[in-house]
């Protein structure tokens, strides 16, 4: 169950150009969070309390149980994260959480496909890391503009996994689009997960459904309230077993969805 909590910020560090990874102590959302939910955060110093007023979606990036903290990346995209990339250790910070729906492991699948753009290969890390845990053959795609920004490199070369990496600028992998190695793969694919940039999971679905692959998408959507209430977030996805098609909120249908279901292109 989502809850609200006070809590200061253990570490504030810049990661990549723009980038930030942030370590709050959170007991309380730690005991609950599962892969792929988000958390909905408002710094709390005085004089920034209703400046910008709503509050920033942002994924989890590490669960840490033993330590009780989260580990949330983000980017700098505008006035709201710039003021919290200048919160310091000991800011305090009002935190909603651990809302949406998370990322499910199938135990009928064993070679799964993950590919992740941008900032959105930050929810990816806790998935690949029970991925490997529950004994898949893990194919992990990423993509960013440079180098500098494919969050969590280091982590990933870690697992025993197939890793292969793209860049705008080719200062690392292939140089062009994530996608671009969907035409290389020599293997079936069991399953696939991915969250990243809207073109990049539309082209991702249309390779799913051409190859009949079932999978699943974490959708980056605009969030007023969190909670369902706002209708901000709403995205078309289509009818279970229909031709038709519906809206869906993603702050709590998701932001995990359906791969093949979501429409991107409409």
């Amino acid at each position: 169950m989502a809850q609200r909590v006070i809590r200061e910020i253990v570490e504030q560090q810049k990661i990549g150009p723009g980038y930030f990874k942030l370590v709050i102590k959170a007991p309380e959302i730690v005991a609950q969070a599962k892969i792929g939910q988000f958390v909905h955060i408002k710094w709390i110093a005085e004089e920034r309390n209703s400046d910008p007023l709503l509050r920033r979606p942002i994924s989890i990036n590490r669960i840490n149980h033993e330590e009780e903290t989260i580990t949330l990346v983000y980017r700098v995209v505008g006035r709201g994260t710039k003021v919290l990339s200048n919160l310091k250790p000991g800011d305090q910070l009002d935190i909603m959480g651990p809302l949406g729906t998370g990322f499910s492991i199938s135990e009928d699948t064993n070679r799964v496909l993950v590919i992740g753009g941008g900032v959105g290969i930050a929810p990816l890390y806790p998935l690949v890391n029970k991925l490997i845990e529950a004994n898949k053959e893990v194919i992990l795609l990423l993509g960013a503009e440079t180098a500098e920004e494919v969050i969590d490199l280091d982590s990933f070369q870690e697992f025993d996994l197939e890793l292969k990496v793209a860049t705008m600028d080719g200062s690392l992998g292939k140089q062009g689009f994530v996608t671009d190695y969907l035409e290389e793969l020599e293997q079936e694919m069991d399953y696939i997960y991915t969250c990243g940039p809207t073109p990049m999971m539309k082209v991702i679905r249309d390779w799913a459904i051409d190859f009949n692959v079932p999978g699943q998408a974490s959708l980056e959507e605009r969030m007023g309230c969190g909670t369902g209430a706002c209708l901000s977030c709403v995205c078309q996805v289509k009818i279970e077993g229909k031709d038709g098609w519906t809206y869906k909120q993603a702050c709590t249908a998701g932001p995990v969805f359906p791969l093949r279901e979501v429409i991107f292109d409409e």
